[in-house]
């Protein structure tokens, strides 16, 4: 049986808003992650999806530590087998593990300094965490460019001399060069075209299969998602209201607001003909989420259940688990199902 290799306990994000129309009101607190829980498995790819502002990327950085939980434990299994919480890692303890967890971000153009040659910007992490000569430096340089598909001239060059593929073939082997065991990819592919999503995508799944690797990755786009993944967690408003194996959400979702995304997945056959959910309604407000369920102002489901009670995420079957009162009752529609 697969390991755990990350277990994510109860995290909250808050942010400080100053309110633009008056200049000496207070901040308010918006809670942008709440009680956000989840494992991860070693060697497996969990995608979190959701519209923009759900708090996917919030996730993302605070698991690596790019921000700071409000509150919430970070779980970290090491090799070793012992129970690390990342998230109170302090100096040494911190920089041991630090090189383990790694990110890719979404914008290869912004994400890479202008300043630093392609050798310079991979060899970074390793002069950072390790004490290496320079031929063993070289070494091992060389051998993740050719892992990544970076041709050994390009080395000697700068970032603005690529294109965006290339570029992100650039962060990939920045954050594989320490060997991490997970890699948070948060929207690494969003910004590249088509053909060149394919390739990274691919690529992806080639190093981890040959390296062992673990993935969370962060998407809007639920056809890459599908091919990727392995489990699928939805969020909406800072929560997570779906979880579930791939192919056990993409074809029997458990609740309204997945099947509403999933009604916007493209459909290759032009023979089968869908219809697309609409959500009507405002999104809610992070800083004012309504009562009980949030999404229930844009579900066309709800009842006044909905409206005061909010629903727990729980077990529906053995590892499907969703967050709506009505979830073992509903008959949603999956990517798979004709209208």
């Amino acid at each position: 049986m697969a390991k755990s290799i990350l277990k994510v306990d109860r995290l909250n994000k808050d942010f400080q808003v100053k309110s633009q129309n008056k200049l000496f009101s207070k901040p308010t607190s918006v809670r942008v992650l709440s009680n956000v829980s989840f494992e991860l498995m070693e060697g497996e790819t969990l995608s979190i999806v959701g519209e923009s502002g759900c708090g996917k990327t919030t996730l993302g950085r605070c698991i690596v530590r790019g921000m700071d939980a409000t509150s919430g434990s970070v779980y970290y299994h090491p090799e070793t087998g012992e129970q690390v919480d990342f998230l109170g890692l302090r100096g040494k303890e911190f920089k041991k593990y630090r090189k383990d967890i790694q990110m890719i971000f979404q914008d290869p153009f912004s994400s890479l300094s202008p300043r630093m040659s392609v050798y310079d910007i991979i060899a970074e992490p390793l002069l950072a965490n390790f004490k290496l000569s320079k031929s063993e430096l070289d070494e091992k340089i060389t051998q993740i460019a050719q892992q990544t598909g970076l041709n050994a001239s390009y080395l000697d060059r700068y970032p603005h001399a690529f294109s965006g593929g290339q570029r992100q073939r650039i962060a990939i082997a920045r954050s594989l060069i320490s060997q991490p065991r997970l890699i948070v990819c948060d929207e690494a592919v969003s910004a590249l075209d088509v053909s060149i999503k394919a390739q990274i995508i691919n690529l992806l799944k080639d190093l981890q299969e040959q390296l062992q690797i673990t993935y969370i990755f962060i998407s809007h786009d639920l056809s890459i998602v599908q091919n990727i993944s392995d489990r699928v967690a939805v969020m909406h408003l800072g929560k997570i209201v779906e979880l579930a194996p791939v192919d056990a959400l993409f074809d029997d979702p458990l609740h309204p607001y997945t099947e509403a995304l999933l009604s916007a997945v493209p459909e290759p056959d032009p023979n089968v003909k869908k219809e697309r959910i609409i959500l009507e309604g405002e999104v809610p407000n992070p800083a004012n989420p309504p009562s009980g369920c949030h999404f229930h102002p844009r579900c066309r489901y709800k009842t006044d259940k909905c409206m005061r009670e909010e629903p727990e995420l729980q077990a529906i079957t053995e590892e499907h688990y969703a967050a709506c009162h009505y979830a073992s009752q509903l008959v949603l529609r999956g990517v798979t199902h004709e209208s």
